[in-house]
């Protein structure tokens, strides 16, 4: 078994390096436009497969399902909720962006208000993912290979720290060959050849886990069995103990979707390099309606684990891996393992690409050497990226022991993410916001946020609320505050976003009539669950 299963494992994770090799062979490598944005020459389909699987690396398969192991339907808020945000994204953020030609998000606050604001929101990414990001791509891919893979069994290896640490930086090195060698357009491509094997692995583990359920009298029977068995965990309607309460999907839950499909330089990088506004928006939208297939493959798996595996003492964050292992046949299970790894290399490659973009257009170019050569950003940015990746690989296995990776993540994003949404939101909905307003927000809610968190007795706020809701406070509190100051101390003049030209501004005519629409099938979803 372990045989069959190492051999389609190599020969699937061969075959996407190989075809990606030959698609972006010419690919212009050498100068920044070309390795940042890909020569602004992406199309929709490689938008779309870039962002499902820049989104869906093994934080999202190994933790939702982890979640959804603990919690059950609820937790398909995070991917539910994420199709109004990407709605957000097409129809008022993305033109706005490419409307300034911009390649970070800091380059935007720079346009928006001054170089101070670029360099404090460069700073907070580029900290939030070399200890927040980076490190949990790393850890969960590491958690979800040993499961699939068995690699106890296959190295011989029985120390789990020995296999964890061994696994994180093999795949950290493979992760930073893509990213540094490659650029984005290798990153996008190598992307939606795994979206395609991720979409059918994961509906084929979907298959044969309800046939398993049902002892292979079929999945409509294997359904009928988790619905009369676990009623109470196929409600959308989250309750107040579990890690999604109804309520937050309105609040800190909304907030933290807003962020991450909208401002995120992780995900929003590769709408950048659109070839134009409608293909963008196309992209986008396209995204948008996979994100409500998510629920099928990101939370029923672990729905059937609950099933399956409750009473073996089965850990949350071990459910997928466990289940993939035991339900697939051996060349499934190695194919299955070669898309995740694919997986895991797309949201690590494409936050390395996205950590070199910000550091070499935001410090290096803009502080470091404002007079360097094309060649000596893209040797720069390669050579912070390799510092980047080894200190997400020292980092990564320290992450061991959390109750809820998931959790885990959203937790620690909030600390960032609300402080940059607040910023970016006033600022392209206001013309007299001044920066020193930016500045304080940024510096001032990442500060209260982590405060809420980790110190006394600021940490029993999110006691006496959710911590979404809490968020959501300061959220509400950063907004306001930047617009008192505003009205005190305004800019002296409007701030007026002028047109760089990078790319047609011309928006797809069917974006609206597509966006309406996904907005009404996620009110059905919740309500067909409730």
């Amino acid at each position: 078994m372990h045989a069959l299963t190492l051999a389609s494992f190599l020969f699937f994770t061969g075959l996407v390096a190989f075809v990606t090799w030959r698609i972006t062979r010419r690919d212009d490598h050498a100068s920044t436009n070309g390795l940042f944005l890909a020569g602004r020459s992406l199309t929709f389909p490689l938008i779309a497969g870039s962002l499902l699987m820049t989104n869906l690396s093994t934080e999202q398969m190994v933790g939702l399902n982890g979640a959804a192991f603990a919690d059950g339907l609820s937790v398909m808020a995070w991917e539910v909720v994420a199709v109004i945000a990407l709605v957000l994204l097409a129809l008022f953020f993305l033109p706005r962006f490419l409307k300034s030609g911009i390649a970070t998000v800091p380059q935007l606050l720079e346009i928006r208000f001054d170089k101070g604001t670029q360099r404090i929101a460069n700073v907070i990414f580029l900290l939030a993912y070399a200890v927040i990001l980076l490190p949990i791509i790393l850890y969960s891919g590491a958690m979800g290979l040993q499961g699939m893979l068995d690699l106890h069994g296959l190295t011989g290896i029985e120390s789990d720290t020995t296999l964890l640490w061994l696994t994180v930086w093999l795949v950290g090195l493979i992760g930073a060959v893509y990213a540094l060698f490659g650029g984005l357009r290798t990153v996008a491509v190598s992307d939606t050849l795994n979206g395609i094997g991720l979409l059918i692995g994961g509906f084929v583990i979907v298959y044969f886990g309800l046939q398993t359920v049902s002892d292979g009298n079929g999945v409509l029977a294997g359904w009928e069995i988790l619905k009369e068995s676990q009623p109470e965990r196929l409600n959308s309607m989250g309750r107040e103990d579990q890690q999604v309460p109804f309520a937050t999907l309105f609040t800190g839950v909304f907030l933290i979707n807003v962020f991450y499909w909208t401002t995120n330089q992780q995900i929003i990088q590769r709408t950048f390099a659109a070839k134009n506004l409608a293909e963008g928006q196309k992209g986008v939208l396209l995204t948008g309606l996979f994100k409500l297939l998510g629920p099928l493959y990101l939370v029923l798996p672990g729905i059937i684990a609950y099933q399956l595996y409750a009473d073996q003492g089965v850990q949350a964050d071990e459910a997928y891996g466990h289940l993939v292992f035991n339900v697939l046949p051996p060349y499934l299970s190695g194919f299955f393992a070669a898309v995740m790894v694919g997986a895991i290399l797309s949201s690590f490659n494409s936050a390395l690409n996205s950590t070199t973009t910000l550091f070499s257009l935001g410090f290096y170019k803009g502080v470091l050497n404002k007079d360097a050569s094309e060649e000596q950003v893209v040797r720069a940015s390669k050579t912070f990226g390799w510092i980047m990746a080894l200190i997400a690989m020292t980092i990564a296995p320290l992450l061991a022991g959390q109750d809820s990776l998931f959790g885990y993540l959203q937790k620690m994003n909030a600390i960032y993410f609300i402080p940059l949404l607040a910023v970016v939101l006033v600022g392209l909905l206001t013309k007299r916001v001044p920066a020193m307003a930016a500045k304080i927000s940024l510096v001032g809610g990442c500060l209260l946020i982590f405060a809420g968190y980790f110190i006394p007795p600021f940490n029993q706020l999110p006691q006496v609320m959710h911590e979404f809701h809490f968020v959501a406070s300061v959220f509400v509190l950063l907004v306001v505050a930047m617009l008192v100051i505003g009205k005190l101390r305004p800019r002296a003049e409007d701030w007026i976003q002028e047109d760089s030209g990078a790319v047609d501004l011309t928006p797809w005519k069917g974006a609206v009539p597509a966006g309406i629409a996904l907005v009404v099938l996620v009110i059905a979803i919740y309500a067909a669950f409730a």
